[in-house]
């Protein structure tokens, strides 16, 4: 061999791949599941059953998995789920069980004339309803000399229902009916934006305050307070607590009446509220004043 053929890479070595299909955003498939367990499975049953057989296939498949379980959002609700339901572009429904939230999620995705994939264990009987779609069976014990070939399974059938665009397995097209029409996504508006940031720092803060007791003595008085944060400082996580008017509030934050600032709050207790102004003076409201039941944390 010369010298130019040693540098010759050998003929079975696939090129180097660019960055490009590495940009390529990923496939989703949300797989509707049993998440609890149920009467006659062990145990996180249907755990194992996303893990070792349903996630193995989408990925063969070339989709990324993701569950209701799974969803990253810290305000766990079904609005989460039903998004996921619409917006992915794939989505798996294991019938196993008969399960009244998974047949309802289901029922949401055949709505819209999406591509569904149908699947149940062995010992589930077909659903009456809908034995007129496709589904692939596999076996709930999950052996592990039969999972490989039922993901190779799983895999074919999402290959098969994506590879077919006219025939989504769809109880929709079988009644010959229109699917539902998807929304257009609604711009807001500056003013709603600002509205709905506000509302979602109010809740921040009551979580914050549901682990935070009340006091009406502040832990630092208005003068330390003043010489350790600046009216222009971001508030610190020492910062005092107060609840006003059933509003929680932040010492160092904006206090507002009726859309006009009134100062930043230093001290608050049964006899009043202590601000500071914008011209660095203290200024003191009685909660007898008239006023001091206008008192926000918002300009509005």
């Amino acid at each position: 061999m010369t010298q130019k053929d040693k540098t010759q890479p050998p003929a079975d070595r696939k090129p180097a791949q660019t960055g490009e299909k590495d940009q390529e955003p990923q496939k989703t498939c949300f797989v509707i599941m049993p998440i609890a367990d149920m009467d006659g499975y062990e145990p996180g049953h249907f755990t194992r059953v996303y893990e070792h057989l349903i996630r193995p296939a989408c990925s063969k498949a070339g989709y990324v998995a993701h569950r209701a379980d799974h969803v990253a959002a810290s305000n766990y609700i079904i609005i989460d789920i039903l998004r996921k339901i619409v917006e992915s572009d794939l989505v798996i429904c294991d019938l196993s069980g008969r399960n009244p939230n998974v047949l309802y999620e289901l029922g949401v995705r055949q709505a819209f004339n999406l591509p569904t994939v149908l699947i149940k264990d062995h010992i589930t009987p077909r659903i009456f309803d809908i034995q007129g779609l496709r589904c692939a069976d596999y076996r709930h014990s999950l052996r592990i000399d039969e999972v490989q070939k039922e993901q190779e399974s799983i895999r074919n059938a999402i290959i098969e229902t994506t590879e077919n665009p006219n025939d989504f397995n769809s109880m929709i097209q079988l009644l010959g009916v229109s699917p539902a029409a998807l929304p257009a996504r609604v711009e807001l508006s500056n003013d709603t934006s600002v509205i709905l940031q506000s509302l979602k720092n109010i809740s921040s803060r009551l979580a914050e305050m549901e682990a935070t007791p009340t006091r009406a003595t502040p832990k630092r008085s208005a003068t330390r307070f003043l010489a350790s944060a600046p009216a222009t400082s971001a508030f610190d996580i020492d910062a005092e607590a107060f609840v006003i008017n059933g509003e929680p509030m932040i010492a160092g934050e904006t206090v507002w009446i009726e859309g006009q600032v009134f100062g930043d709050l230093v001290d608050y207790d049964s006899s009043g509220i202590t601000v500071k102004a914008n011209d660095g003076r203290l200024r003191k409201m009685n909660s007898s004043d008239p006023r001091f039941s206008k008192l926000s944390s918002l300009p509005f």
